[in-house]
C-alpha cells in the first residue's frame, strides 16, 4: 500500500539491471554474459586501435586492468552454469590473447600458460573456493 491507503499492483519484468548486474526473471545469465562480452570486447578493439604491438607484460597490465574486470563483475551473483554463456566469456578471453601477435602460433593452452593466466571457468571455480573456505571458517 502506498501512503494513501491504496493498493498497487507490482509490475512484472523479464529482466531487471541493478548496479550493472542483468537479473532475468528465469534467473539465467545469458544476458548479463553477453553483455560482458560485448564490453570486453569494445576495450580488446580499443586496445588493438591504440597499440599496435604488445609485449607479454604490456598485454598482462592492460588485460588484467582494463579487459578481465568486465568479465569478471560481480560473477558471484551471474556464475555462468549453460555451455554457451561460458564459450561467450572464454571466447572473449582468447581473442584479448590475440593482442600479442608472437603468441598466434600457439594453441590457446599454451598462450595462457605463457602469459600466466588460467582460464576463466578456472578463475571462477578457484573464487568459489575461496568463498566456500571463508564461509566454513570460524568468526574471529
Amino acid at each position: 500500500m502506498d501512503h494513501q491507503g491504496s493498493k498497487k499492483k507490482l509490475e512484472s519484468v523479464q529482466e531487471e539491471r541493478d548496479l550493472g548486474v542483468i537479473i532475468r526473471s528465469d534467473l539465467k545469465s545469458s544476458s548479463q554474459c553477453t553483455k560482458s562480452a560485448a564490453t570486453a570486447r569494445r576495450v580488446i578493439g580499443m586496445v588493438r586501435r591504440t597499440f599496435r604491438h604488445l609485449d607479454i607484460e604490456d598485454f598482462s597490465v592492460i588485460y588484467k586492468t582494463y579487459i578481465r574486470p568486465h568479465l569478471e563483475y560481480c560473477i558471484q551473483a551471474s556464475t555462468p552454469h549453460l555451455l554457451k554463456d561460458i564459450k561467450v566469456l572464454e571466447r572473449v578471453q582468447k581473442a584479448a590473447t590475440h593482442l600479442v601477435p608472437k603468441l598466434m602460433k600457439y594453441t590457446y593452452p599454451v598462450i595462457l600458460q605463457k602469459l600466466g593466466i588460467t582460464s576463466l571457468k578456472d578463475r571462477r571455480e578457484r573464487g568459489d573456493m575461496i568463498e566456500v573456505y571463508k564461509l566454513l571458517q570460524p568468526i574471529m
